[in-house]
């Protein structure tokens, strides 16, 4: 464990941060890691309930944004006031549909710039070393979302020691990982998987179409188990 250290993770409740959050608690203990959670006008508001859950089980201390009002112009898909609708199919389908290297529909514009400039001044308020963050690899192949390249986190990351006069760092430690072997690594680490919500409809149980519940459902199935949000019956309203 990391003496004296602190850490702020992003949560969003998902499989990707939960398991970010339960590496964190192990390497810095629980008292010196904080959650915090986004709002920014997404359908699947409930994820910020699963984030709660989770910051619970492991008994770190969350804060909470509401970044909404930045997204009232886009027309991004996953957004509760767009009339677009959630694609069905994984993201290399919806690519091939829409072009090659071209962001998905419910890529955010710059979401996780956003987020990750604003948790690195909260974290710097807490007294924070280290902001930590759950991209993977999955997300960005084919430039899905291109704001969770390793590219992208690199260039964060030089903003941010910069922009704080060394006193923070970015670490994605997901980042060239595919979502199998997060899953992997959080069965090990006994992470509530029950208590997380991945599902971009946000309906009371997950539409198991969407991309995200494509994605979940495989990582689960490489390692040779069941989702157990699915195996619990755990509902979402």
């Amino acid at each position: 464990m990391t003496a004296n250290r602190k850490a702020l993770v992003l949560c969003s409740g998902g499989v990707d941060s939960t398991t970010l959050l339960a590496q964190a608690v192990a390497k810095y203990g629980a008292e010196n890691v904080y959650a915090l959670s986004i709002s920014y006008g997404q359908k699947h508001g409930c994820e910020i309930e699963a984030a709660r859950a989770v910051a619970a089980h492991y008994g770190v201390q969350q804060r909470f944004l509401d970044l909404g009002a930045i997204f009232a112009d886009s027309a991004c898909s996953l957004l509760a006031h767009s009339d677009a609708a959630v694609p069905a199919g994984t993201y290399a389908e919806q690519q091939a549909e829409g072009g090659e290297g071209a962001p998905v529909s419910t890529y955010v514009p710059f979401r996780n710039g956003l987020f990750l400039s604003s948790a690195a001044s909260m974290a710097l308020s807490l007294g924070c070393e280290v902001v930590l963050y759950g991209a993977h690899h999955d997300d960005v192949a084919g430039n899905a979302y291109p704001d969770c390249s390793m590219e992208f986190v690199g260039a964060m990351n030089r903003a941010i020691v910069e922009g704080t006069g060394g006193e923070l760092v970015l670490e994605a430690p997901f980042v060239a990982l595919a979502k199998a072997d997060i899953v992997r690594e959080g069965l090990a680490l006994g992470v509530p998987y029950e208590l997380t919500w991945s599902c971009y409809e946000g309906g009371e149980v997950p539409c198991g179409v969407c991309a995200t519940c494509l994605d979940r459902a495989a990582a689960f199935a490489a390692n040779g188990v069941e989702d157990p949000a699915l195996a619990t019956g755990i509902t979402r309203g």
